[in-house]
């Protein structure tokens, strides 16, 4: 498999004033396969501790933070010298007392040595009040695979291609080609396991158990890793989302977890489901100002799941139904596109939606790039109306406005539909 965040590891390698790396992540996205990957093709050797299975390790930052002596504590525990041509892999960091802290003595101490590490709850441990070298360290997140990444391991090289330069005259004739494999997207999602066997054996109803054991696996996290009275909790805000997505109007709605909820309940366990990266949320704003951050309402927003597969695995939809046009249910086809689109524009955009203060007009997506604001709405299949589209750009005078649906590519005066199997190149 190849993973595009190879490119970014290249750049931080070849960087001058490196910094020990974080790569961050929920589990099962990738996060060992990509750091031991890495280390086989672009160095001569690499060591891989793992705090969380290697329990003596757990204190070798407890007694001092002498570089030399931690060095030596890891070649003895590996059986591997290392040098400036080694990598070194830390991870599941947050399970060794001190170990964030570390990683500044590496960078202040011992520059000369490449090392990465990671950890699934780390974004959870840090909230818990764990010291953190800010400065000291790089950071980069990693996604389940998205569309790009699905094409490009299903060796789709040249339709990958033709995609990233929007060459719309050779793509038309492919357009239901791409419809095709999108839908297999659908059901396969980009959890690496599941891709590796859909590849392997092209057998969905394998792909669909991979995916049900990886949501059984987040389910005995909640107990695992999250405060024990807050793990009901969490549970009922991870069963719920499929329900809240499946809503016409898919802000989150407390009363759907149970009557009487209230936000001041459930914030800190919506807060653990987005810190250990199982959930994505996407906040209103008021209105279309920069930074976008800077205009959102954090009491209103929308949760979307990590990955798209595993949505449809947590709500039963089989692959008949995923895979024919039109066979899709209707109370769900909105909810897994809308999903489809948060997940492709999330790894290089913020999630904000935008919603008239009437409550009339709703739009998906609002994007910031550099320093313009553009509205995408999405639409499930080929439906061109865009009423809360034109809406928006009349009031707020967008010079930009995106449509991304199952339908071709077309420039409009106004928008641009941009089709659905094309997003990650806005």
């Amino acid at each position: 498999m190849y993973r595009l965040i190879f490119d970014r590891l290249k750049e931080w390698k070849s960087k001058k004033n490196r910094k020990p790396l974080i790569i961050q992540g929920a589990r099962q996205v990738g996060k060992t396969w990509v750091m031991k990957a890495f280390g086989s093709s672009y160095f001569k050797k690499h060591v891989y501790i793992n705090f969380e299975s290697n329990i003596n390790l757990q204190h070798v930052f407890e007694s001092d933070l002498d570089i030399a002596r931690i060095i030596t504590v890891f070649e003895i525990e590996t059986g591997i010298s290392i040098d400036n041509e080694t990598l070194i892999i830390l991870d599941e960091i947050q399970e060794a007392k001190g170990g964030l802290t570390a990683l500044k003595y590496f960078y202040e101490n011992a520059p000369q040595y490449y090392l990465m590490a990671a950890g699934s709850y780390l974004g959870v441990s840090l909230q818990k009040g764990h010291t953190f070298p800010v400065g000291k360290v790089d950071f980069l997140q990693l996604y389940p695979m998205n569309f790009e990444e699905f094409l490009l391991n299903i060796k789709e090289e040249l339709l990958l291609k033709n995609l990233k330069e929007q060459n719309w005259k050779v793509l038309s004739a492919f357009h239901e080609k791409l419809i095709s494999l999108l839908r297999i997207y659908y059901f396969v999602g980009g959890m690496p396991e599941a891709v590796n066997e859909y590849i392997d054996s092209n057998n969905l109803k394998q792909v669909r158990a991979i995916q049900s054991n990886i949501l059984l696996g987040y389910e005995n996290d909640f107990s695992k890793h999250a405060p024990i009275k807050s793990a009901p909790k969490i549970r009922l805000v991870w069963q719920s989302i499929i329900g809240q997505l499946a809503k016409d109007k898919k802000k989150f709605v407390y009363g759907q977890l149970r009557t009487g909820a209230r936000a001041k309940e459930f914030e800190s366990a919506i807060n653990w489901l987005v810190n250990s990266g199982l959930v994505h949320k996407s906040n209103r704003i008021t209105k279309p100002g920069i930074p976008l951050l800077a205009y959102a309402d954090m009491d209103a927003f929308k949760l979307y799941l990590l990955d798209i597969g595993l949505l449809n695995a947590m709500a039963g939809l089989g692959e008949k139904i995923l895979l024919h046009k039109n066979q899709i249910l209707v109370e769900h086809k909105g909810a897994m596109t809308e999903q489809f689109v948060s997940q492709e524009l999330k790894i290089k955009y913020g999630l904000f939606y935008w919603s008239a203060a009437n409550g009339t007009s709703e739009l998906d997506f609002i994007i910031q790039q550099e320093n313009s604001i553009i509205p995408v709405e999405v639409k499930a299949e080929e439906n061109l109306k865009a009423k809360s589209l034109r809406v928006f750009v009349d009031k707020y005078k967008s010079t930009r406005a995106i449509r991304t649906s199952m339908s071709f590519y077309r420039d409009d005066d106004w928008l641009e539909n941009i089709p659905l199997y094309a997003v990650f190149t806005i």
